[in-house]
């Protein structure tokens, strides 16, 4: 009982937070008050996690309190006295607080040279309201990073990931570019189960694929020393959104020193992964092919110079060791595609036998766009030992109706909904217990050769065909009788209608 009144209250936390954070909005962007935000959040958390071991330091004769190793040996950050948080709260309702804020931040980072042009550093401007800034720090002032009990429980970094969420909804299309809605991510993990080796995204946002990675690990009793995390993000204030998010969850990730262009400037040239996770932007139009139509990456074909998608993919199968596999999200139009260029590449990929599974998904699952999307998995290891033989197979899942809708406008899915598919997967693969079937109007497995046959459209409702009508257990001779009755009872009725009809507007001097 104790935990599910720990859990709303967090939510409230959440909840209240957010509804102070909307009032400093005012003229802002929502994406700049974004930043404003989860700025706070995040010098609250090093703040707490600093102010915790200072504690600890202060109670122990031998150490001293203010060497800046005792904290680094610990992977905590060092925090200058003015920029703790203890020194804001006191501040809070200053005019000059916008400045402390800033100058708080120019030194965390000065003092930590891995968050380097990390940090937000503009809370001195006159278009943000200072006493609405004051009131956003005295409610974040009374979020702990820990419990009364002292048992480190992570509300901080769930009150940034829910602020990721809300902002995402807030900012509508533009919101795609740092967030990839929960359940889809946790479906992308549950489906490759990372549980060691090296993990990549080309296109990180704000490293939801990271830490749903790194709590799969944890869920599952694993090491979270076994996975290493490389990413890179092309926008400046998503890549700083990234590294803060990694560093309030204690993710040591390698995402690049600064922000770049994956296909302009890989930053992880001879990186080989185990686990590539990514939701690429979608069906991007302007990427610069024409400067790279010669790429080493283009293995299977140049992809078109109007659309970055099989650039994308064709990134990430370069990426993969000899054994790894990719899971990401694209645009429908991805898996069907007759574009001479695209049809071509996904014709080499299905002809290679590293196109494993397709999944469509449902509608109204992305806060950014309503156009319709998919997971692809591909991999290198299909002929992996101790597994079911399913080379020249791939697996079509149709799962437009599962979820269900979280709110008027956004559609999640289920714990439930993400078992079914993602054991439906693992059954056909053999690497779980159950016997995989087909299921018809949900999932098939199809050869190359069928594939090849349908022009190497990948769409599974090409494949699952409809699903069965339930059993009608009713006796034809029953169901007859019963429902010619029901007909004769609605003639009488529309009779009835009909003469009461004819008398009202014959009462009012209507000839019928």
């Amino acid at each position: 009982m104790g935990h599910i009144k720990m859990a709303t209250a967090e939510l409230k936390i959440e909840e209240k937070l957010w509804q102070t954070a909307d009032k400093l909005r005012g003229s802002m962007d929502a994406s700049e008050y974004k930043n404003v935000v989860l700025g706070l959040i995040f010098l609250k958390y090093v703040s707490d996690s600093f102010e915790e071991k200072h504690a600890e330091l202060l109670v122990d004769e031998y150490a001293d309190e203010e060497d800046r190793d005792e904290y680094l040996a610990e992977n905590i950050f060092w925090v200058p006295k003015k920029a703790r948080w203890s020194y804001i709260s006191e501040h809070s309702k200053s005019p000059e607080i916008g400045q402390i804020i800033d100058h708080a931040m120019i030194d965390i980072e000065k003092a930590n040279p891995t968050l380097k042009n990390v940090l937000p550093k503009d809370y001195a401007r006159p278009q943000l309201d200072k006493i609405r800034l004051g009131e956003t720090i005295d409610l974040i002032t009374n979020v702990k990073v820990g419990d009364a009990e002292g048992r480190k429980i992570d509300v901080l970094g769930r009150v940034y990931e829910y602020f990721l969420g809300k902002f995402a909804s807030a900012e509508g299309k533009g919101g795609g570019e740092f967030y990839t809605p929960r359940s889809v991510v946790k479906l992308l993990v549950e489906m490759l189960e990372p549980y060691s080796g090296r993990i990549y995204d080309p296109c990180c946002g704000s490293g939801g694929m990271f830490v749903q990675s790194e709590k799969f690990v944890e869920e599952h009793q694993g090491r979270i020393g076994d996975i290493s995390i490389y990413g890179q993000e092309f926008n400046p204030t998503t890549w700083q959104l990234c590294k803060m998010n990694l560093a309030i969850r204690g993710i040591d990730g390698n995402i690049g020193e600064y922000n770049a262009d994956t296909f302009h400037n890989d930053l992880h040239k001879g990186l080989r992964a185990d686990y590539i996770l990514a939701n690429p932007p979608f069906n991007i139009s302007d990427w610069g092919q024409e400067k790279i139509t010669d790429d080493v990456r283009w293995q299977y074909g140049t992809p078109s110079k109007g659309n970055a998608n099989y650039g994308w993919i064709q990134h990430m199968v370069s990426k993969l060791a000899p054994e790894g596999t990719a899971g990401f999200v694209l645009a429908n139009g991805s898996m069907s595609t007759s574009q001479r260029n695209e049809l071509e590449i996904r014709k080499n990929l299905v002809d290679s036998d590293i196109v494993e599974c397709i999944v469509t998904l449902p509608g109204q699952m992305f806060y950014s766009t309503q156009i319709p999307v998919c997971i692809w998995i591909l991999t290198k290891s299909k002929t992996k030992k101790n597994e079911r033989d399913h080379q020249h197979e791939i697996l079509f899942i149709d799962a437009r109706n599962e979820g269900f809708m979280a709110d008027r406008t956004t559609k999640e899915f289920s714990a439930d909904d993400i078992k079914k598919i993602a054991d439906t997967y693992h059954a056909w693969k053999g690497t779980n217990e159950e016997a995989y079937e087909d299921v018809a109007g949900f999932c098939h497995s199809s050869t190359t050769e069928d594939v090849a046959k349908q022009e190497y459209i990948l769409t599974p409702g090409r494949y699952v065909g409809l699903a069965e009508e339930e059993e009608d257990s009713e006796p034809f001779e029953e169901k007859m009788s019963r429902l010619t009755m029901t007909l004769s009872e609605q003639f009488a009725k529309s009779h009835e209608l009909e003469d009461e009809i004819r008398k009202a507007l014959g009462g009012i001097g209507y000839e019928i």
